[in-house]
């Protein structure tokens, strides 16, 4: 293990550490009261200044303003008696001893009682002698005009020291506390390479405390403002994310049907008309209320309606436009009759039944509804027309009160001549006729079976037929002209040629229609379907199924099949 060394002269504190510049300062006052002189060290050239500013500033290196001469060997001790004294301690020779750099990071404090000193460019750092009279860098001492000298010239201290013997080796005490406080800086000095240009701002007098404060407000502001910018950032993002997804939401509503309106809030406004054709179910019926903007959703309305419980009655009937579903399902069941005239017309009525019935709902008295229908051309019905029957076009019907019985008339005619007109029969005579064929139709057979019945009856109309010989044959015209209504004939009431109503008597055409024939009836009657039919019989009267045939031989085995079932049936075939 080495021996530490604590030669304060040898440039370095005890163990090997640099010594600060503080430390060098205080060596320098204490040269300066000992009345020693240095030398400074030359300067640099311009050349080595250049290279060393790559690197950083370091102490120059003070060396003898003398060259010590060559030491002699110590004499022998003498051997220690009782009074003789010790040797003194032989001279050490010279060795060099480097200073090491004073680190340029930051400021030595300065003590209490000493200013801070600024040193300039280029000024040496004298050397000071420890407590034992050794010089800096090893120098011995030696005579200089008959004076003990350290070797060294300073060239702020040179004095004249004729005349002066050494000086006693004393340490001032408070010099020496302030170099024992400075040591503990040294290391920290030593290795904080961070601030290295700190030092030139000092050598310049400039506080190094504002360029520190200032940089850290700089920092806080930078930061503050980075934080600022994040923050507007994630907002930005945020608002765009937010208003996309608004956006798609409004693109997905229409795909989704989130969008859809159900039902109205109404109570609506305005009037609409909407007629509803025999055999029309509640499908149908809120398809048509949704065309004309009554009600907002088919299915919603349909759903209210079978909510209700309520059936489904043919006729015109009176809308507003924006209803709620609960109140048209109102105005198709009749429920708010009390606010308007209202009345239902079966398909198949007899034209005393139909008038009956629109007294009954409007009001409007028998004597007056039967004036009118003794005049039919006033509403435009064919001149063959003695009266109204077959033009009053089933269904239900609303008027607001007080509407004319003329009006009423008007309207129930014209939605019959409509109907013809729109399956291309347009001549009076012809659609006299077409009226008069759809109410057999319609009072003969089945709405499923409507086309094949008015198919057999234009195949009986035909000059050629030899089967019937041009006779209809329907019990249903014989029973109008009776004034009755039955399934049975008798031979009797069929061979009765004065009833001009008789078809089993009379060929062709009974003298006019024998009831009011919805939509289909008219449609069929309009567009028969082509059969080589010449007889048909419905054998079941609630489900009106109906069996067609072409010879007399089969239509009797059809006609034993209806037989059967009026027997197990009692009352209803009378």
């Amino acid at each position: 293990m080495s021996p530490v060394n604590n030669d304060p002269s040898s440039g370095t504190a005890g163990g090997g550490m640099p010594l600060t510049r503080k430390e060098l300062r205080a060596r320098e006052r204490f040269l300066a009261t000992q009345n020693h002189n240095v030398v400074p060290v030359p300067e640099a050239t311009p050349g080595e200044a250049a290279a060393s500013t790559d690197r950083e500033p370091e102490l120059p290196r003070p060396v003898p303003a003398v060259q010590p001469a060559p030491v002699e060997p110590p004499a022998p001790a003498a051997p220690p008696g009782p009074a003789s004294k010790p040797a003194a301690p032989p001279v050490p020779t010279e060795q060099p001893v480097s200073l090491a750099p004073i680190p340029a990071d930051e400021p030595t404090p300065a003590s209490d009682d000493e200013s801070p000193s600024v040193e300039t460019p280029g000024e040496p750092h004298p050397a000071e002698p420890d407590h034992g009279g050794n010089h800096l860098d090893g120098a011995e001492p030696h005579e200089v005009e008959g004076h003990h000298h350290s070797g060294y010239v300073d060239p702020d201290h040179t004095h004249d020291v004729a005349g002066h013997g050494p000086h006693t080796d004393h340490f001032d005490e408070h010099h020496a506390d302030d170099l024992h406080h400075d040591e503990h800086h040294a290391d920290d000095l030593h290795h904080d390479e961070h601030h290295a240009d700190d030092l030139h701002h000092e050598e310049h007098h400039h506080d190094l405390i504002a360029p520190v404060e200032q940089t850290a407000s700089a920092k806080a502001a930078v930061k503050k403002a980075r934080r600022r910018r994040r923050v507007l950032a994630l907002l930005i993002t945020l608002g765009v994310f937010v208003a996309a997804i608004a956006i798609g939401a409004q693109f997905l509503k229409p795909l989704l049907g989130m969008d859809k309106v159900t039902d109205y809030p109404g109570p609506g406004t305005g009037s609409v008309n909407i007629t509803v054709p025999e055999g029309s179910g509640p499908k149908a019926v809120a398809v048509a209320l949704v065309e004309n903007k009554v009600v907002a959703d088919a299915d919603a309305f349909v759903k209210e309606f079978l909510n209700d419980g309520g059936e489904l009655s043919p006729g015109e009937f009176t809308f507003r436009t924006e209803m709620k579903n609960s109140d048209a399902v109102d105005v198709l069941v009749n429920k708010d009759s009390s606010k308007v005239m209202y009345f239902a017309l079966s398909a198949g009525l007899r034209i005393n039944e139909s008038l009956e019935a629109i007294s009954k709902g409007s009001g409007i008295s028998m004597q007056e509804l039967n004036a009118l229908n003794q005049a039919p051309a006033q509403f435009g019905i064919p001149s063959k027309a003695k009266n109204l029957e077959g033009f009053l076009a089933p269904g239900e019907y609303r008027f607001p009160l007080g509407t004319p019985a003329k009006d009423i008339i008007q309207k129930l005619a014209t939605t019959t001549l409509d109907e013809l007109k729109s399956q291309g029969i347009t001549e009076p005579g012809k659609q006299y006729d077409t009226v008069t064929i759809a109410s057999i139709v319609q009072a003969e057979g089945g709405q499923a079976d409507y086309g094949n019945v008015a198919g057999a009856i234009y195949n009986r109309l035909k000059p050629n037929n030899v089967e019937t010989s041009g006779l209809i044959q329907s019990d249903a015209t014989v029973t109008y002209g009776l004034g009755k209504k039955s399934f049975h004939l008798t031979e009797e009431e069929k061979a009765d040629k004065s009833n001009t109503y008789n078809t089993y008597a009379n060929v062709g055409l009974p003298a006019g229609p024998i009831g009011s024939p919805g939509k289909t009836a008219i449609d069929a009657a309009a567009k028969p379907t082509q059969n080589d039919y010449m007889y048909w019989v419905t054998i079941n009267l609630d489900s009106k199924e109906t069996k067609f045939s072409k010879t007399l031989a089969e239509h009797n085995t059809y006609v034993e099949l209806y037989n059967a079932w009026c027997q197990a049936n009692p009352g209803r075939c009378v």
